[in-house]
């Protein structure tokens, strides 16, 4: 294990201090900009406290076994090598920007070099896509994100140095999906993770945005925070297939921001998955700017032991013509607790909106247990919104129908559970990804008391 700083509380303003002025120096114009942002975030830190059970927002989700704990940056990321890593990599993505600990690591990555109908995309780290492209980031880096609101999203800004950037050009589409991964190797270190997507009008791209875990020695489980953020910002007619994968380790927290800006007539469809985590919550807010834009948003929570995974979303109608579609399932099982809360707001003259949200969860035992909170809020008139959800355990009638087929009961009921989530897996368009997700559910569902 590399050094790391020493330890720290998580949300301490002369701690942020110290650690940023303990960073390359970046004064040279254009990224005087970037310092002020930085400083905006410290400012917010000192301001915002960590959230608790007393904060409706938070009130399913104690986050205290995070507060107690102190962890420390990374001062340089875990030597590795790709055969190390190749087990991570999606083979139909031959773009990748690899983050070790938080860190870009370049020996790992392969940035895009955008050829033929590709020419003009950009994948690479924020330190090399703000030499040529500052003009183009500035008015989207930390503007989409509440840093002012949420102290995790300002924590993650105030340590803003590496960040993984997509930026698609107006009608470009980029065939290959991009890899954005980012693996965990040193235990009690906070890393804070940062995407900025930016599609140009007319473009097209699919993005993965991958968290796992790699400790060294091997097997050699330890406690590490992942704060992270990402900002996608989709212009008129712009499409993004946006898929996240959080897998990290069973003692491992994990905090996640993501803002969603949609353009005139853009399409974006989201997959997120959580099978990590000893305690993980999600927060996706989509806000549609312009009219007729399309969102889909699917997501899985696989969850078992203690771990607790909670989804926050909110999808912002704001303007007419609007469609969104959310699936999300949880499958709980031992003595673990899933969140769900979805919001849909369709706000004043947002007329002729089409949105439908549904939360299905299987409990696995009699401990397991899930809150759930579907949420409509219409100021329009003419618009077409249904909400549900439901909760339960499997169907009686289904698992003795299979072992009328010469089924066990307990493959009955692995194969049922396996189902109830590959629903949401299918949905992935990347191959690959989408074989290696299955088999995870399946071992993971078989595993499940």
């Amino acid at each position: 294990m590399n050094e790391t700083t020493a330890s720290a509380p998580l949300i301490a303003g002369r701690y942020l201090e110290s650690l940023l002025a303990g960073q390359p120096q970046q004064a040279a114009s254009p990224l005087a900009w970037l310092k002020a942002l930085r400083a905006e975030a410290i400012e917010r830190v000192g301001v915002l406290k960590l959230p608790t059970t007393r904060d409706e927002e938070w009130r399913f989700t104690d986050i205290s076994p995070l507060s107690k704990t102190s962890f420390a940056s990374a001062l340089r990321a875990t030597g590795l090598e790709s055969s190390d890593v190749a087990h991570f990599f999606i083979e139909e993505a031959i773009t990748r920007l690899v983050f070790v600990d938080g860190i870009y690591a370049p020996q790992l990555s392969s940035p895009y070099a955008g050829t033929g109908t590709d020419s003009g995309a950009v994948v690479s780290n924020l330190t090399a896509a703000m030499a040529a492209h500052a003009a183009t980031i500035k008015p989207h880096l930390g503007r989409h994100a509440a840093v002012t609101r949420d102290a995790f999203a300002a924590q993650n800004t105030a340590f803003l140095h590496d960040a993984a950037v997509v930026i698609v050009p107006c009608d470009v589409s980029v065939a290959a999906p991009v890899h954005l991964l980012f693996i965990a190797t040193q235990g009690d270190v906070a890393s804070t993770p940062r995407c900025l997507v930016l599609a140009g009008a007319g473009s097209a791209v699919t993005v993965i945005e991958d968290y796992v875990v790699l400790y060294r020695p091997r097997g050699q489980e330890e406690a590490h925070f992942t704060n992270a953020v990402a900002e996608i910002v989709l212009a008129d007619n712009a499409q993004v297939t946006h898929i996240r994968v959080q897998r990290e380790g069973s003692k491992a927290f994990h905090i996640a921001n993501c803002a969603v800006s949609l353009g005139r007539a853009s399409n974006y469809q989201s997959v997120s998955v959580a099978l990590g985590a000893r305690i993980s919550r999600y927060n996706l807010n989509v806000l549609q700017t312009a009219e007729g834009a399309i969102c889909a948003l699917d997501g899985l929570a696989l969850i078992s032991g203690r771990q607790l995974a909670d989804t926050h979303s909110c999808m912002d109608h704001a303007h007419p013509h609007g469609s969104s579609r959310q699936l999300h399932k949880c499958i709980v099982g031992g003595n673990a607790h899933a969140v769900f809360n979805g919001k849909v707001m369709v706000r004043q003259g947002a007329q002729r909106t089409d949105a439908r949200q549904t939360n299905r969860n299987l409990l696995l035992t009699a401990r397991a247990h899930i809150d759930t909170k579907p949420q409509l809020e219409i100021f329009a008139s003419d618009v077409k919104c249904t909400h549900g959800a439901t909760v339960g355990q499997l169907d009686s009638e289904e698992v003795f129908y299979l072992q009328s087929r010469g089924l066990t009961e307990a493959a009955a009921r692995n194969l049922l559970t396996y189902a109830f989530g590959a629903e949401i897996i299918d949905r992935i368009p990347v191959a690959s990804l989408k074989r290696k997700l299955e088999q995870t559910v399946l071992e993971q569902t078989t595993c499940l008391p």
